[in-house]
């Protein structure tokens, strides 16, 4: 998979912006606030149809424009691929796939992605919504129908908080529609731990090998910390009746703090380095090599699932590595992964590195 090309219009402050991507290795040279990272995030929201920096899509709109375009030119399997898709200040989308007018699902579909940013760097000592936005957007690449999971569930979790809440108010508790609520809440909320579970065993078989690489003499472990499975219950139906069994415990202090206390947007991703828990003991170098290892090993297993090879996107992470991860990381990069790195200057490539690479200067949105 390759993006060939990248119009932009009124996105940020690339209010007219063109780029011939049809290379291997593109890297955008540019100091802060010129746009480097608006192009990244450009391309990453057209595979997720979300900003990794916003909720809001009105905030990706040019100050004085009334919508924002993004026409990208993708080379797939051999076949050429175009998406469109633009957002105004009245929150109206138009989505097209070759010209034609798609569902977002669809849209998902055809770009996939791995952004590594600065924040990425983060992610262990970040919360645990940082760390399941993570394991939630790599799953939905491989597993189209994730997303609609999540959706799903979140929907009810809300629908359920709403109800204990005007319960707080009215002293009256509706207790069948609490319970049609609990057990949506169970048979979506255990299919997406399962599938949590399910790639994170998946991906740290890679990302253990990685990591051993670079750090030499520590082993990696990562666990998926649910507060209702105690023991290594796998199975869709093990971790339904403990989760139903959760909720019957803890119904009075759901009730009592007029929210859903229990269920898959409470869990958290635990990372372990020769058995000591990486956010309390290791040092930033070493919970920056679980990063790089768990970003290469997404881009291994995505491929591995999907038989397409994401979109590398680094956004100036290469000045916050050492020298060590700096080059595992770019030698790491097989031939086949097109590659989009932003940095304010060459300095950190060698000139083996620069020779096949497009390199393009931003400032103020446009690139020369």
């Amino acid at each position: 998979m390759k993006l060939a090309g990248l119009e932009l219009k009124n996105y940020r402050n690339c209010t007219d912006l063109k780029l011939d991507l049809n290379s291997a290795k593109i890297l955008i040279i540019g100091k802060n606030a010129q746009g480097k990272t608006n192009i990244l995030e450009s391309i990453y929201f057209l595979s997720a149809l979300k900003s990794p920096r916003t909720s809001n899509n009105i905030e990706l709109i040019s100050f004085d424009a009334d919508k924002f375009e993004i026409d990208a030119e993708i080379v797939k399997a051999n076949t050429d691929i175009t998406l469109f898709y633009s957002y105004d200040r009245e929150k109206s989308k138009e989505i097209k796939i070759n010209g034609v007018k798609s569902r977002p699902k669809d849209f998902k579909l055809v770009l996939k992605t791995v952004l590594f940013s600065t924040a990425d760097l983060l992610l262990l000592r970040g919360n645990p919504q940082d760390r399941r936005d993570w394991l939630d957007r790599a799953i939905s690449q491989i597993y189209p129908a994730y997303d609609d999971r999540l959706s799903k569930y979140d929907k009810i979790r809300v629908q359920k908080n709403n109800l204990l809440k005007d319960s707080a108010k009215t002293g009256s508790l509706n207790e069948t529609l609490l319970d049609v609520y609990n057990e949506q809440l169970v048979i979506t909320g255990s299919n997406i731990i399962y599938l949590r579970k399910k790639f994170l065993k998946e991906i740290e078989k890679i990302a253990v090998e990685k990591h051993r690489t670079i750090s030499e003499t520590e082993t990696l472990k990562i666990d998926y910390d649910c507060s209702f499975l105690k023991n290594d219950e796998t199975e869709v139906d093990e971790i339904a009746e403990r989760f139903k069994l959760s909720l019957e415990e803890r119904k009075l202090e759901e009730l009592r703090r007029c929210q859903a206390c229990v269920g898959p947007h409470r869990d958290d991703i635990i990372f372990c380095i020769n058995g000591n828990e990486a956010v309390k003991f290791a040092s930033q170098g070493q919970q920056r090599t679980i990063v790089l290892a768990l970003k290469l090993s997404e881009l291994d297993i995505i491929t591995d699932k999907t038989g397409d090879e994401p979109i590398l996107l680094l956004d100036d992470v290469l000045a916050e590595l050492d020298d060590i991860r700096q080059n595992y990381l770019l030698k790491s990069i097989g031939s086949n992964t097109q590659t989009i790195i932003t940095s304010v200057d060459t300095v950190l490539f060698e000139e083996e590195f620069l020779h096949d690479v497009k390199i393009y200067k931003i400032e103020n949105g446009a690139v020369f």
